[in-house]
């Protein structure tokens, strides 16, 4: 079993490059068999969610390798229209290979996806879309079995604006004939990151990142380079860090656009946010004090994966802090472990109240879920003594190396497998 051995009471000081963002390159990696040729993917993090995408793509005929943040596929070699169910339950987003291989194949069979625990995250938006386009959804023994000679272009309505089935919306669409358009589409930026790339390969895409996105397929290229954008959620991580332990830091490769909400949060908290063009300078002093209440929701609003460090770092600010979790109901899984650490947190439903500016002491803790096991770290780095860690592959399925960018910015944090 790994582990994160992190000792708390040192300022931070340094400076890192950010990663790219997971959310945009696992779309993307799904995205790229649809062109039935070579593309090259730059900026695409080290993770074993990363890994997962790479062996369901081996295992469908293609090529790839991973070198140094950069991808190459080849799809020309694709053979096979299913993913068995141990590739799945690897990771939530291997459903998004659900409408590239239908639009290349014509056909797909998958089982359930698999991933962190956070709450129903209904499959059937995906299918609804599928059909739409033109296809039969049968389930069978476990499996769901799609069949669409052809896609076809046409309206999709969303019932909410799931980011997946955006997504995978969006990239059938680029393999069906004619124009599809999308209501009520999620707006995040990975979402305008997954246009930019279709774009790449040929597709006519308008208005990916708003709410209505019209995707016009084609004729694809076979051939495509593109580098995806910096993880907003790890920009976030840090800054809590900085938040909780105190000190000064610089991220380099951030966008400022995609973290309006994030920063308007922090800077409430007293989190002092320069940006310099792609660096962002962070600073935070003895004194901070309690956010606004804290309310997730679709992008532009705050985003849930960020809601887990932020409360960490409010442990740290004198006052309460309120959050409410509107996306996932099993979003406060980390708030236990926290309480083992002695923070006085308080949840009701989707309401957790935050009392902070106590002492926290380092303890044995398990990482329950991806964004919960960074808010354990965040909260490690304020906690006096040293803090353990546990369960550390939920936290591998989003950050490349924690521990070293942590020691990067001056705290003293180890990994041990």
């Amino acid at each position: 079993m790994s582990s994160l051995t992190v000792t708390g009471g040192r300022a931070l000081s340094g400076e890192i490059r950010l990663q790219g963002a997971k959310n945009s390159a696992l779309p993307i990696l799904a995205a790229s068999i649809l062109s039935a040729g070579e593309t090259v993917i730059e900026n695409v993090p080290d993770l074993t969610d990363v890994d997962a995408a790479l062996e369901i793509l081996k295992h469908l005929g293609c090529k790839t390798e991973f070198t140094d943040r950069t991808v190459w596929v080849d799809s020309t070699t694709l053979t096979r229209a299913d993913i068995p169910d141990g590739l799945m339950r690897r990771m939530r987003s291997s459903v998004l290979f659900l409408g590239p291989i239908l639009a290349r194949t014509g056909e797909a069979t998958l089982s359930m996806p698999g991933g962190c625990e956070l709450g129903p995250r209904p499959i059937d938006l995906h299918l609804a879309a599928m059909e739409r386009l033109g296809a039969t959804v049968e389930e069978r023994g476990g499996n769901l079995i799609c069949r669409a000679p052809k896609l076809r272009g046409a309206r999709i309505d969303l019932t909410a604006p799931s980011v997946g089935a955006t997504e995978n919306s969006m990239i059938a669409a680029s393999g069906a004939a004619g124009v599809t358009l999308i209501t009520n589409a999620a707006r995040e930026p990975e979402i305008r990151d997954l246009g930019c790339f279709l774009a790449a390969l040929g597709v006519r895409v308008r208005g990916a990142g708003t709410s209505t996105v019209t995707v016009e397929g084609g004729r694809l290229r076979d051939r495509a380079r593109y580098r995806v954008i910096p993880d907003r959620i790890a920009a976030a991580t840090y800054i809590a860090a900085v938040a909780a332990a105190r000190g000064r830091i610089a991220l380099r490769g951030i966008c400022e656009r995609d973290l309006t909400a994030v920063s308007d949060a922090f800077r409430q908290m007293g989190v002092c946010l320069l940006y310099r063009g792609d660096t962002l300078l962070v600073s935070a002093g003895e004194r901070i004090g309690p956010p606004l209440t804290v309310t997730t929701r679709p992008y532009p609003g705050f985003p849930t994966d960020a809601q887990p460090p932020l409360m960490a770092a409010c442990l740290r600010a004198p006052g309460t802090s309120v959050f409410v979790e509107t996306i996932f109901e099993n979003r406060y899984r980390h708030v236990p472990e926290l309480l083992r650490m002695g923070a006085d947190v308080r949840v009701d439903g989707r309401v957790a109240i935050v009392r902070g500016g106590r002492p926290l002491h380092g303890a044995i803790v398990a990482a329950p879920d991806l964004r919960g096991g960074a808010a354990l770290a965040v909260a490690a780095l304020m906690a006096e003594g040293e803090t353990r860690i546990i369960e550390t592959r939920h936290i591998s399925r989003g950050y490349e190396d924690m521990a070293r960018d942590l020691r990067a910015l001056g705290a003293v944090a180890e990994t041990e497998d």
